[in-house]
C-alpha cells in the first residue's frame, strides 16, 4: 500500500480502504476487511461504524493519514497482531491496553469470564471472593470486578513483561473491588485459603511440540503464556492443587484449555478431589472451558 506522490492531495476513503483490503488479502490476513476498517479507524480516531459512515458519504483521507495507515497495513501484512498496532483489545465491555509481552485476550475467553461471573452472582455471600490466576492483561479479573461489583477480586500475574500491562489496565478501569498481586499462582495469597468462591484461569496449555499455525500467535504472543510443558498441562496441575486450597467447599474452578484436553483435565481434577466436573463449548462447538466444584 503506497501513499500518494502529491503531498497535498487527499484521497478517496473508499480507494484507500480498497487498497488496504487488497494488501491484507494478498498477505493471507484472516479478516482483511475488518482489519482494514479497524486500522483506518485507529488512524482517524473513529469506530468501525464511523469509518463506514464516512465511506457512505464519500469521505476523503488526508495524505498524512494515508501514510500513517500505509505503514500500519504493511506491518499487519507481515502478520504483526492487529491489537499490537492499535494498542487495544476488546473484551466483553472492556477496552484493554495490550502490546508485546502480554497475551492478547481472545473472544473465546469470554466464555470463561461468563461462567466465572455467573458463579460469582450465584454465590450466597455478601462479598464473594474471586481470583484470576495468571491474569495477563487482566481481562478476566476486570470482567469479574466490573460486572459483579459486590465481589472482591484478586488478579495474580508473575511475568515481569506482562505485569505492567495488567497494572495499566487495572489503573485505567479503576475497579475499586480489585487488587493486583505480582506473584506465582502456585503459592498465591495463602491468606485467602479456604475463603474463595471462584478461581478462574486461562493458563498456558499448548503442548511444547504443538507450535501454533498462526504467525500472530507463534511469533508475537509470549511463550510463557502459551506453552504448558510436554502435554500442555504442567500449569493446570499446579492450578488444580492451588485452587483446591483457595476455594471454600462448594467453590467453583474454571479453566480454559485446548479442545482435545477435556478428558485429561477431567481425570486430573478427579484425582485431586474435585467433583461436578463439566466441559463447556465455545461458539465454534469446541470444548474450551472445564469447570469443577470443591
Amino acid at each position: 500500500m503506497n501513499a500518494p506522490s502529491d503531498a497535498h492531495s487527499p484521497r478517496s476513503l473508499r480507494e484507500v480502504r480498497d487498497e488496504a483490503v487488497r494488501t491484507l488479502t494478498a498477505a493471507g490476513v484472516p479478516d482483511p476487511e475488518v482489519d482494514a476498517d479497524l486500522l483506518m479507524g485507529h488512524v482517524l480516531e473513529l469506530s468501525r461504524g464511523g469509518v463506514h459512515a464516512r465511506l457512505v458519504v464519500g469521505g476523503e483521507m488526508a495524505t498524512a493519514d494515508v501514510a500513517a495507515l500505509a505503514a500500519l497495513v504493511e506491518r499487519r501484512a507481515r502478520r504483526e497482531p492487529l491489537q499490537h498496532l492499535t494498542g487495544r483489545a476488546a473484551f466483553r465491555s472492556l477496552d484493554l491496553a495490550v502490546g508485546p509481552g502480554v497475551f492478547v485476550p481472545r473472544p473465546e475467553t469470554e466464555l470463561l469470564a461468563q461462567l466465572a461471573i455467573d458463579a460469582l452472582r450465584a454465590a450466597a455471600e455478601p462479598e464473594p471472593i474471586a481470583l484470576d490466576l495468571g491474569a495477563g492483561s487482566g481481562a478476566i479479573s476486570l470482567a469479574m470486578a466490573t460486572e459483579v461489583p459486590h465481589a472482591r477480586v484478586w488478579a495474580v500475574e508473575n511475568s515481569p513483561a506482562a505485569f505492567p500491562w495488567t497494572r495499566r489496565n487495572v489503573e485505567e478501569v479503576g475497579a475499586p473491588n480489585l487488587e493486583l498481586v505480582f506473584g506465582d499462582l502456585a503459592e498465591a495469597l495463602p491468606e485467602l485459603d479456604g475463603r474463595a468462591a471462584v478461581v478462574a484461569s486461562n493458563p498456558p496449555y499448548i503442548p511444547a511440540g504443538a507450535i501454533p499455525r498462526d504467525p500472530e500467535v507463534r511469533l508475537h504472543d509470549p511463550e510463557h503464556a502459551l506453552y504448558g510443558g510436554q502435554d500442555g498441562l504442567d500449569v493446570v496441575r499446579v492450578l488444580s492443587r492451588r485452587a483446591f486450597a483457595l476455594l471454600h467447599p462448594g467453590g467453583a474452578l474454571m479453566i480454559e484449555h485446548g479442545e482435545s484436553q477435556s478428558a485429561e483435565i477431567a481425570a486430573l481434577l478427579s484425582g485431586d478431589g474435585w467433583h461436578a466436573i463439566a466441559h463447556h463449548r465455545d461458539l465454534t462447538g469446541r470444548d474450551r472451558v472445564t469447570t469443577a466444584r470443591r
